[in-house]
C-alpha cells in the first residue's frame, strides 16, 4: 500500500523557489563531479519504507499550504556529524498538487494516499500559486 510523506520547505517562498535551491544544489554537485542527484537528509528513516518505495511521494508545504510534491525514488543510509540519518532520493520534477492548508510541525509525518492532494492539471498548475492558494481557500480548486 503507498504511502506518501509531508514536510515543511522551510525557507522557501514559493515552489519557484523549492526549485531553485535545489538547481543550485545539482549545480554545485555538477562542478565537485558528484552524483546530479536530489537529497533530503532527515534524521528519521520511515519505518514504512516499502510503503513509501511503492510509489510514494515527498510532499512539499509551503508557506502554510501543501502545494508540490517529488516522487521519492530511494531511501539511503547516511552519516551526519557521526549520526546515522536517512537520505530521501528525489525526482527533479516538482509536480504541483491542488493548494491545501496545512500547519506547521516538525519533522515529517506520513500521508496515506486517500489524504494527498490531486495533482494540477497543467492549465491549472500554470496559474501563479497566489491565485491557486485563493481558489483553493474559496473552495474552487
Amino acid at each position: 500500500m503507498t504511502v506518501h510523506l509531508i514536510k515543511l520547505c522551510v525557507g522557501a517562498e514559493s515552489i519557484t523557489d523549492l526549485a531553485e535551491w535545489q538547481a543550485e544544489r545539482l549545480a554545485e554537485k555538477k562542478r565537485a563531479r558528484q552524483p546530479q542527484e536530489i537529497l533530503h537528509i532527515t534524521r528519521s528513516t520511515p519505518a514504512r519504507a516499502q510503503d513509501v518505495l511503492s510509489g510514494g511521494s515527498l510532499y512539499w508545504v509551503i508557506k502554510g499550504y501543501v502545494c508540490a510534491r517529488q516522487r521519492i525514488t530511494e531511501l539511503r543510509p547516511v552519516t551526519k556529524n557521526g549520526q546515522p540519518h536517512c537520505a530521501l532520493v528525489l525526482d527533479p520534477e516538482i509536480i504541483r498538487v491542488a493548494p491545501r492548508a496545512h500547519r506547521p510541525f516538525q519533522g515529517w509525518r506520513y500521508l496515506d494516499a486517500s489524504a494527498a492532494p490531486a495533482d494540477l492539471s497543467s492549465s491549472t498548475a500554470d496559474m501563479s500559486e497566489k491565485l491557486q492558494r485563493e481558489l483553493a481557500a474559496a473552495g474552487l480548486l
